[in-house]
């Protein structure tokens, strides 16, 4: 009996292991002299949601550059510890942040469509990786990216139309609909609904938990409410002073995080004390 509970044992950890996508360990990220995040651990679960929340300055954002070494644009800046997509070390020497970027793909928050055509904004991608042979393969592959972004009815018979001409909430949409043509494992997004009306942010709400059935995504969010609504784990980025780094404070079930949360600064965060 003993022996088979120790099996299963470790048949729950293994299980956990795999579900593990993306996980962090000591991460610090400096700009020049000064530190913006310090000492970060993170466990990122395959096929969830997961956000951070926080105030101003406090490296969200930051930190989840780090995830597709987005940071690596950045004059100056430099990134310590230990990043793993499926246990392999992002940051090695072999790794090539290109096809980094495929498998972790990410949308901004001010939607940024290229000044080309709907269809041509979509099949950049699958075009430049050699994800389709032909124009039968390409055409199939911007299909079914627009209607995995929940996009393609409404754009279908104007395809050839500058992807610049939509609405905002349509653009972001696109940009989805663009990370999702390269066959992403992961997708990143910092503050996707930040520049959009109600409605049009609901559909992106709506859209990241459709989603979450084929990819895990991570959301930067300041709407704690929508961090509610769509996540299903939560981290907390906090500062404790002007010139500090940021700090991940907590991170657990969404549920934990806003109505029982294990620190006296997250609790303040989300009631409002300060923010």
């Amino acid at each position: 009996m003993e022996q088979a509970v120790t099996n299963m044992r470790v048949a729950d950890a293994a299980n956990k292991h795999q579900d593990v996508k993306m996980s962090g360990r000591d991460v610090n990220v400096y700009y020049g002299k000064n530190h913006a995040i310090k000492s970060v651990d993170v466990d990122v679960l395959d096929k969830t949601v997961t956000a951070f929340i926080g105030p101003s300055g406090c490296g969200k954002s930051t930190f989840l550059r780090c995830l597709n070494r987005m940071n690596d644009t950045i004059d100056g800046c430099v990134v310590t510890g230990e990043i793993l997509l499926d246990g392999v070390d992002i940051y090695h020497r072999k790794v090539d942040p290109v096809q980094l970027r495929a498998k972790v793909g990410m949308v901004f928050q001010k939607p940024n469509p290229f000044p080309k055509s709907i269809y041509d904004n979509v099949a950049y991608g699958p075009r430049i990786h050699g994800l389709a042979s032909g124009r039968e393969e390409l055409d199939a592959a911007v299909e079914k990216s627009l209607r995995r972004a929940a996009l393609w009815d409404e754009v279908k018979d104007r395809l050839d139309s500058p992807g610049t001409g939509l609405s905002g909430g349509q653009q972001q949409r696109l940009c989805i609909a663009r990370a999702i043509a390269v066959q992403p494992e992961v997708i990143l997004m910092d503050e996707p609904c930040s520049a959009l009306d109600p409605i049009s942010t609901l559909a992106i709400e709506d859209l990241i938990a459709e989603l979450k059935e084929e990819y895990t995504v991570v959301i930067v969010t300041h709407n704690m409410q929508q961090a509610a609504r769509v996540s299903d784990r939560t981290g907390f980025f906090n500062i404790e002073a002007t010139g500090k780094p940021g700090r991940l404070i907590e991170m657990d079930d969404t549920p934990k995080i806003f109505n029982n949360p294990s620190d006296k600064a997250t609790e303040d965060y989300i009631s409002g004390r300060f923010g």
